[in-house]
C-alpha cells in the first residue's frame, strides 16, 4: 500500500465515522426535542360556532334563493339530526366510522353528521371538523385504542349511529 491509498483510506474511514456520529446526535437531539413537546402539550381547546341568517328581499335574487332551497332540504335532514349529537359524540361516530373499512358506511356518517352533502361532495364545515378531529384525536388516544378491531369499529358505529 503506497501514501496515497493509506491516505484515502484514513479519509474514507474518519469521513464514515463522522457520519455515523452525526446520525446518533442528530437521533438524540430529535428524541429530546419530540419528548419534551410532548410533555409541554396544552390541552386547552377553543370551539365556537358562528351561524348567520341572511335574509334578501330583493326580487332579482328570488330565483337564486329558491334554486338554493333544494340543496338546503337535502342538506337539512342531515343537519337536524346531526346537530343532536355532542361535538364528542360526533367525533367519536366519525373515528369508528373511519375505522371500520368500510367506505360506504363512513359516507353514510358523514352524511348524517353534514359533514359531506347527499352527493358525497364535502360541505363547508369538512375541514375543520378535520383540524378539530386531529386535536380531538390527540386527547382521545384510549377511546380509539378501545376500537381495536373492525368489528369494534362497526358495533359503535351501529350502536350509535342516529338513523
Amino acid at each position: 500500500m503506497n501514501r496515497n491509498q493509506k491516505i484515502a483510506l484514513g479519509c474514507g474511514g474518519a469521513g464514515c465515522l463522522g457520519l455515523i456520529f452525526l446520525v446518533i446526535v442528530g437521533g438524540i437531539v430529535y428524541f429530546v426535542l419530540t419528548r419534551q413537546s410532548r410533555s409541554r402539550r396544552d390541552y386547552d381547546f377553543n370551539v365556537s360556532t358562528n351561524r348567520n341568517s341572511n335574509s334578501d328581499t330583493d326580487s332579482n335574487r328570488s330565483s337564486s334563493r329558491n334554486s338554493n332551497s333544494d340543496s338546503d332540504s337535502n342538506s337539512g335532514s342531515s343537519s337536524s339530526s346531526s346537530s343532536s349529537l355532542a361535538d364528542d359524540d360526533k367525533h367519536k361516530l366519525y373515528q369508528a366510522a373511519s375505522m371500520t373499512g368500510d367506505a360506504e358506511m363512513l359516507r353514510r356518517v358523514t352524511v348524517k353528521l353534514g359533514l359531506t352533502n347527499e352527493d358525497f361532495t364535502p360541505s363547508d364545515d369538512y375541514i375543520n371538523f378535520l383540524n378539530d378531529h386531529a386535536k380531538w384525536a390527540e386527547r382521545n388516544g384510549d377511546f380509539i385504542l378501545s376500537l381495536s378491531s373492525k368489528e369494534k369499529a362497526v358495533a359503535y358505529v351501529n350502536e350509535h349511529f342516529p338513523e
